[in-house]
């Protein structure tokens, strides 16, 4: 055939090098349609990221929930200045436990397997916090349910990774994202409805809910074929694909190249292969993302952000404020879904991180700079004992903060929230992957509880400006670690993407 008869491959319909007759381009196009309107792929997923929105129920549950427990009448759980950071914090401390103990779990048990196994930490934890009894079981109950989150972090991006088809690989793998979001907004709705002394109980029972759909859903979800094939499962992980894909599709193709894929990568990891650049490439960006997206401030901001509304003083009450700002949240990860696969990972990258650092050194001025008398009688002295203190605005200047706060998490969930965990799952190589995201996990939750638990007494030191001019620094940094290190995924193949790490020729991503 002469090369005037043949046209390359239309780059969606395949991850393949080669080039096909103009017959099979189409006929291989019509497949693709039909993988990605299969309904099963996205009820795998959904069933998956139902761990996300428990997990982003219990992060922000601190919000609603310690200025309720700093006017608690009993001394055993009423929560003071050294008491509430332990409380806002411990969850992340869980969570890095989690991702530690995920090295493991996502190669034993598998990625499935792992997130229906976080199901009973998350379960006990919320347990606790409903009945709790006092200071104890309110930190035991937070250390559970973030041990919980730490196990979904690491699998369920790659879960999802593993199971999504390259043309939709970017807007599921912002779903985990997504659904934390719906559930940090459903608990603001619920916080504000149950928020009084004692109603603080039932945000705890509402949580239980996603955990228990998520098991019973999982149960007749298919496991990943990435994973079965390491296992030897031949068998099962085709019939895995076949499930996912659809039965009318190529997908023996793509099980081939899955297969020459797991096949090359066999062995496990020893520590002589951790210096090939194909594996710590991947790990140190994978892991320097999720270090420099916990280092921008956001566990910080969400988990006391309504105590950052009330010291202020913005315009409308706490409560109203950080509803508002997590609809602003979801609506930019969806955003961040629609425009992932089309507009690319590293430009939004860019623009995430050029708005959370306007944000961060827009608040960090205004707290500086504005008069005590417009932004509350006390105001650089403490957050923790602002719960008792008015709130009322003075001035409409006061808007400044809440718009602030405002576009510094529409930045985020546009690109540091979501495509920070989506990259995690697509570049790490999959000999090393249940490891490494692990790994990753522990790296982000031990930022997250350093930064949380020294964001109140760094308050009261020195003032609240301090942290987001730090903030602001570190997304400067974002930006140029995005240029320098991070690598378009787009469109990509995993087997792809492999290549590139493994050979270092960019002709691999084209």
């Amino acid at each position: 055939m002469e090369p005037g008869d043949r046209e390359p491959l239309v780059r969606k319909a395949s991850s393949s090098y080669r080039t096909f007759p103009e017959s099979s381009v189409r006929r291989l196009d019509k497949e693709y349609l039909r993988s990605l309107h299969n309904k099963r792929l996205y009820l795998a997923v959904f069933a998956a990221v139902l761990g996300n929105f428990s997990f982003g129920f219990a992060l922000v549950y601190p919000s609603p929930v310690i200025p309720a427990l700093e006017a608690h009448p009993s001394p055993a759980l009423r929560l003071d200045q050294h008491t509430a950071p332990w409380f806002g914090s411990v969850f992340t401390l869980g969570a890095a436990a989690g991702g530690l103990s995920t090295m493991v779990l996502n190669d034993c048990l598998g990625r499935k397997l792992s997130i229906m196994f976080s199901a009973l930490p998350s379960a006990l934890g919320y347990a606790l916090l409903a009945g709790a009894q006092g200071l104890w079981m309110l930190l035991l109950g937070r250390v559970l349910t973030g041990y919980a989150g730490g196990v979904t972090s690491a699998s369920i991006p790659v879960y999802i990774s593993e199971i999504s088809h390259p043309g939709v690989r970017g807007m599921l793998g912002a779903c985990p994202q997504i659904m934390a979001v719906l559930g940090s907004l459903v608990l603001y709705a619920l916080g504000k409805y149950l928020g009084l002394v004692l109603d603080w109980r039932w945000l705890a029972v509402a949580g239980e809910v996603p955990v228990l759909a998520m098991i019973l859903l999982l149960c007749f979800m298919p496991n990943s074929p990435r994973f079965l094939l390491s296992q030897g499962k031949e068998e099962e992980a085709l019939g895995s694909l076949r499930w996912l894909r659809g039965k009318d599709t190529d997908y023996t193709r793509e099980y081939e190249q899955i297969k020459d894929s797991v096949r090359k990568q066999s062995r496990r990891v020893s520590c002589a292969e951790l210096k090939d650049p194909f594996l710590y490439k991947p790990i140190l960006i994978s892991g320097g993302m999720r270090f420099l997206q916990q280092l921008s401030g956001v566990t910080c901001i969400l988990v006391y952000l309504q105590s950052i509304f009330k010291k202020t003083s913005v315009i409308l009450k706490p409560e109203y404020d950080a509803a508002l700002v997590g609809l602003v949240r979801l609506f930019s990860v969806a955003i961040a879904a629609v425009s992932m696969d089309k507009a690319g990972r590293k430009i939004l990258l860019f623009v995430s991180a050029g708005v959370m650092l306007v944000s961060n050194l827009t608040m960090g001025i205004y707290i500086h700079f504005v008069p005590a008398s417009h932004n509350g009688t006390i105001a650089n002295k403490t957050l923790v004992s602002s719960a008792n203190l008015p709130a009322e605005p003075t001035n409409y200047i006061t808007l400044i903060p809440l718009l602030a706060t405002m576009f510094f998490i529409m930045g985020y969930a546009m690109g540091w929230g979501p495509i920070t965990w989506l990259l995690m799952s697509e570049i790490l190589p999959l000999k090393a992957r249940g490891v490494a995201s692990g790994l990753c996990v522990v790296v982000s939750w031990l930022t997250a509880f350093t930064l949380t638990q020294f964001f109140l007494p760094v308050v009261n030191a020195f003032g609240l400006e301090v942290p987001f001019i730090f903030f602001a620094v570190i997304s400067a940094g974002n930006i140029l670690f995005t240029g320098c290190c991070v690598p378009e995924t787009k469109g990509r193949s995993l087997e792809q993407i492999e290549a590139f790490f493994r050979t270092g020729r960019r002709s691999f991503m084209r």
